[in-house]
This record gives C-alpha cells, structure tokens and sequence, in this order.
C-alpha cells in the first residue's frame, strides 16, 4: 500500500517545508487516513472544501471505501497557492456470506422503521459533533483483543441476501470481554438498546475525527465524558443485529467518510 511521504511533496513541489507541508503520513488508498501538518497561517483548501487546521497546522483528509479520484490539495500561503493531487490505491475487497440472522433483523417489519430512521438520526448527530480536541494525533491501540472475525469493505451476503458493504472491523470474543478507547475522546453517543447495533458508544477525538463500538452488552460510559487512551467504556456482546459475540468498530471522519480501523492500528500483541 502507498504510504505519502515528506520526500514524495518536498521532491514533486520543490517547496521549503517552513513555507508548505513539515509532513504528511498515512495510506492513499481506500479507506485510508492521512493526516497532514503546513504552516499554521496557511488555507487550506481539498476538492475546493475548506479544511480547518489545528493551531500548529495539522489537518486530515480520508478516501472512503468507493472513492477512485484523486484528492486535491491546495495550500494557499503568504499570497501563494501551492497544489498537489494524491491518487487513491484501489483494493480488492472480500465477500462475507453472514447466515442464521433473524429475518427481521435483516428486512425489519414496517412497525421499526420509524425508530431505525430515528436512531440512525441519532448516530448521525453524534457523528456531527465538531471540537478542536487533538487526540486524533494520538498513536491507536487495539480497542479488544480477539479474533478479527469482519474487515472493512467487505461484500455483504446476509440470510443470502446482498446488503450493502461492512464499514467496520470486528474482533471476536466472548461476552464480557473489555472494550477500551483506543485514543482519548469525549463521548457523543452511549445507549444499549439499538434495533440494529445494540449497544453503542460513539467518541469525538477532535477536528471530526470520530469512532464507533457496536453490539455493546455493557456500556461504561456517559454521554459528556471523557476518555484517555486504555480507558474502558464497555464489554463485547452481540447485542442488536449479530450472530456472535464481537466488536464491531467503526472510524469516521465527518459523517460521509468512512475509514478502515485496521488502517491505524499497529500489528496484534500475541497473547
């Protein structure tokens, strides 16, 4: 996988770093992250979007799971505007077949519809939350340990039917089994009843970085607070839509991007 270097943007730009980028990191592939520093005084500016950096100039971009253009960076400072185009690396997704759901899990009668649509508003408010909090520029650790059992962007088959593709990664273990914060963030979201989900906390870890844990059976946490890293805030279950015990654990930045957790973790300590 690609991985975006200082000495690919200083080489392709010929730009002092001082004036333009000091570094960007992260994989420029489908659902990856890449998070980026540049002068502090400088605009910034993907797909003609504003972006907002942080106080020393960090800022963050993703490519989600369909995406197959460029992104295009535009880094305007002292009167100058500076411009890069970072090409996405496509992937080669998996097919998950998932049996034994019950059926109206997988089609929900027409008397839940109203409180998905409700719920699903809820996950998206929560998912909207706007801070200047900086954890996102903390290094991830593993949330549970397990089996990863589900990958990002899978092709899902459920009961034989096709549904849309998995946006999280799951991790295997048995009820119970603690759940942590992978970086510091403050809780936007925490309920443990979800039609699909079950159990579910959301945390904001600043500039809208943001991440879910899914089919809670206990949630430890409230909405408000916040979290250091290896803080637990509830135990795997499978709660809501699922057919075993597991995590399933979701990255999103804004509410349309959705990224692959596994991207940001380091390799899985043996136990």
């Amino acid at each position: 996988m690609k991985l975006v270097a200082l000495i690919l943007l200083l080489t392709t730009l010929s730009v002092s770093a001082d004036d333009y980028f000091l570094n960007i990191k992260g994989q420029a592939v489908q659902g990856g992250l890449l998070i980026a520093q540049t002068n502090p005084d400088a605009a910034v500016r993907i797909d003609d979007e504003v972006v907002k950096a942080d106080a020393e100039g960090y800022f963050m971009f993703g490519f989600g799971r369909f995406d197959e253009q460029p992104k295009n960076l535009a880094i305007t400072h002292r009167g100058q505007t500076h411009q890069l185009s970072i090409d996405v690396e496509k992937r080669d997704f998996p097919e998950e077949r998932i049996d034994g759901l019950p059926a109206d899990k997988v089609n929900p009668p027409a008397s839940f519809w109203e409180r998905i649509k409700k719920e699903q508003a809820e996950v998206k408010r929560a998912r909207s939350v706007w801070s200047e909090q900086r954890y996102y520029l903390q290094d991830f650790i593993w949330p549970a340990t397990g089996r990863v059992s589900g990958v990002y962007g899978s092709r899902r088959i459920l009961n034989g039917e096709p549904k849309r593709p998995h946006y999280g990664m799951d991790i295997a273990n048995a009820t119970g089994s603690e759940v942590v914060a992978p970086i510091a963030g403050t809780v936007t979201m925490a309920v443990d009843d979800h039609y699909y989900t079950g159990g579910t906390v959301i945390l904001d870890h600043g500039y809208g970085l943001n991440s879910t844990y899914l089919h809670l059976s206990q949630v430890n946490v409230e909405v408000g607070q916040v979290v250091q890293q290896g803080d637990k805030i509830g135990e795997i279950g499978m709660t809501g839509r699922a057919t075993g015990p597991h995590l399933d654990w979701r990255i999103n930045l804004g509410t349309d991007v959705r990224l692959d957790p596994q991207l940001l973790l380091p390799p899985q300590e043996a136990e």
